[in-house]
């Protein structure tokens, strides 16, 4: 089957050099090339809207991990949602919105076992990158199996204004914590987990020491911290633990531009007395997890029960603005790139 009218131009967003440090948009290439072909068992699918991700800076770098570092002078990679515009098997049509990993351009071919349909009029197609999609099954599998949260629990995250950071706060909240506390890095992050998230205490990061205001905030202590961040978040995190406490590693964002090693925190031996547990968090091995997440957690979307937000940078051309941007922390919630051909 195929659409009625297909481009002739697609435009791909390549890596042109691996970073060293923080990267720039010299980092990346812009180019046009022809629309690719289907062939049997694949669709072509028109990118409506793409992610971006702290997790895509690792994949820069070319180092083995647990997913492949992305190829230089190759197109990038990540989540998107598109419309099928051509396919050559019958369980998608023309005019299907497809889930898939072939991010960073403005068409994709696809083998048609890698697209997962999905469904714009029970979720706007943008929260299946978000709140219904892969951060989201982080923070619902992070909280409750890596973190292993339980009811009455004083819960501390940090990235808290982000995709994951917001959803677990508020999941926390909704299942029966005792006090959430959040971190972001300015005065209206702050307000949006408070005031608009339910979060019960919430700090500006760069206004003073983490060790401090986090004391501050929680006075009793925290059970449980979900890390996004690492560094000094993770050493105050570990001082004020309590005993038996759990920290989920999600992320470290605030080493990745590292160029020389960084120290770990200087009172890991606070595991010993306070037996702390702490788990590294990968979303990979929850997946088996993500019927069950979006049929609790899309009730409480469309309710409003949780709250999401996302970040819209547009155009193809500016999705390297949009990773440099969600790096810096410019964003609220989830940093997306809406897509033009």
């Amino acid at each position: 089957m195929n659409a009625p009218e297909t481009p002739a131009k697609a435009t791909e967003i390549r890596l042109a050099a691996r970073p060293h440090g923080v990267p720039t948009m010299d980092n990346f290439d812009i180019v046009e090339t022809e629309v690719p072909k289907p062939g049997p068992g694949q669709i072509l699918v028109r990118n409506l809207v793409m992610s971006v991700d702290p997790a895509m800076r690792g994949r820069m770098n070319d180092v083995k991990s647990y997913s492949p570092p992305f190829v230089v002078g190759e197109a990038m990679q990540g989540g998107a949602v598109g419309e099928v515009i051509e396919s050559t098997v019958d369980d998608f049509a023309v005019g299907d919105h497809v889930l898939h990993q072939a991010g960073w351009r403005t068409h994709a071919v696809l083998d048609a076992k890698r697209a997962v349909k999905v469904d714009d009029s029970v979720a706007p197609l943008s929260t299946y990158l978000g709140v219904l999609g892969m951060p989201g099954l982080t923070a619902y599998a992070g909280l409750l199996v890596s973190a292993e949260f339980k009811p009455g629990d004083t819960v501390f995250v940090s990235g808290a204004a982000g995709a994951v950071g917001s959803l677990v706060g508020q999941l926390a909240r909704l299942k029966g914590a005792k006090r959430v506390i959040g971190s972001a890095g300015s005065a209206e992050k702050v307000r949006h987990l408070t005031e608009d998230l339910g979060f019960d205490a919430a700090f500006n990061y760069k206004d003073g020491p983490v060790a401090e205001q986090l004391a501050a905030a929680a006075p009793e202590g925290i059970d449980v911290y979900f890390d996004n961040v690492g560094g000094e978040h993770l050493e105050a995190a570990i001082a004020s633990m309590n005993l038996h406490g759990r920290i989920a590693i999600c992320g470290m964002i605030s080493q990745y531009n590292a160029t020389e090693p960084t120290p770990a925190p200087r009172n890991l031996v606070q595991l010993i007395a306070k037996r702390i547990t702490m788990r590294g968090l990968l979303v990979l091995d929850h997946w088996h997890l993500m019927q069950e997440f979006v049929a609790e957690v899309a009730p409480l979307v469309a309710s409003g029960e949780i709250k999401y937000s996302e970040t819209f940078v547009d155009g193809i051309r500016n999705a390297p603005d949009a990773f440099l941007g969600l790096l810096s922390g410019a964003n609220t919630g989830k940093m997306l790139v809406r897509l033009s051909s």
